[in-house]
């Protein structure tokens, strides 16, 4: 029948997935696309400002249970709840209580661009991940954590949508380090630390070769410390980005609190103890202060 379209169960015009979510693009025209999206439990999602004040963006829940903050009080949403967006002055975070699917409309195409993004983060991250068989979460934890950071700090949605990505390939430069050395039981020798602080800017050759070149800076820089005693360029203060230095507070405290090859994991306790003696002489005093704070939110301390 002339304009009418008829699709059966399963049928999309576009489908990508990677290990926490999935994305069925349903129909578009106009300037308006329709998507499924599904998104594994315990993981985070959100709504950005668009930089166009017309956009609106339309989530209705077709399945599952999420939560949010309205103010002080977090709240739930469930299947057949709905909610819309438009004119958003910061971003809404959400998080996943169980597996959740919901039908999403967005007024402004960007199913391609999320499409080349989630392909290319899950090749990426997946080739790093079978390297390092202690690692296999961390970058994805540090992500969420780091996010969770720029909320609390009220980071711009540029900054923000940088920060999630370069969180996620922080430690891409791994790939070309040996997986003895990575997985390596006992102490590393001087050259093998040598070859482990390689990956900063091993990571930042890689991504400036693909079109996130600009998050180069950022996963180059992860490993600076606001004395100077950090690799690969001893950079001090404000010559490292922001970005860097939530990544370089969430990176350390993951790496404390997960096991590893020559030891068990620390408390989270523990960890933010340490890493509130190393501040300011290595970390960000503004960086420290927001994530103690999501972690007492959370009653991990």
């Amino acid at each position: 029948m002339e304009g009418l379209k008829i699709y059966k169960k399963g049928s999309n015009q576009g489908k990508v997935s990677m290990d926490s979510t999935s994305i069925s693009l349903l129909e578009q025209g106009d300037g308006t696309e329709i998507m499924t999206q599904t998104v594994l439990q315990d993981k985070l999602f959100y709504l950005y400002p668009s930089d166009k004040q017309e956009v609106m963006e339309f989530i209705y829940i077709l399945s599952g249970e999420i939560q949010y903050e309205d103010g002080a009080h977090t709240k739930s949403l469930t299947a057949h709840d709905f909610f819309s967006a438009k004119g958003l002055k910061e971003p809404v975070f959400f998080k996943t209580v169980t597996n959740v699917t919901y039908l999403w409309v967005i007024t402004d195409p960007i199913f391609h661009e999320v499409s080349n993004e989630i392909k290319s983060l899950k090749e990426i991250i997946r080739r790093v991940d079978k390297k390092d068989r202690y690692t296999a979460l961390h970058s994805e934890r540090v992500m969420m954590h780091s996010v969770k950071v720029a909320k609390k700090l009220k980071l711009s949605k540029e900054d923000l949508h940088h920060l999630h990505l370069a969180s996620q390939l922080h430690d891409l430069g791994k790939i070309k380090i040996a997986e003895e050395i990575l997985n390596k039981p006992g102490k590393l020798t001087n050259e093998e630390f040598d070859i482990i602080k390689k990956h900063p800017g091993d990571g930042a050759k890689i991504v400036a070769e693909t079109n996130y070149h600009y998050l180069s800076p950022i996963i180059e820089q992860h490993h600076e410390r606001l004395n100077g005693s950090g690799y690969p360029h001893g950079l001090k203060g404000d010559e490292i980005l922001l970005a860097a230095r939530i990544i370089a507070v969430c990176d350390t405290f993951d790496a404390m609190t997960e096991d590893r090859a020559y030891r068990k994991a620390f408390s989270a306790e523990f960890a933010i103890d340490e890493i509130r003696k190393m501040t300011p002489e290595y970390y960000d005093p503004d960086v420290v202060a927001a994530f103690e704070e999501i972690l007492k939110e959370e009653k991990r301390i």
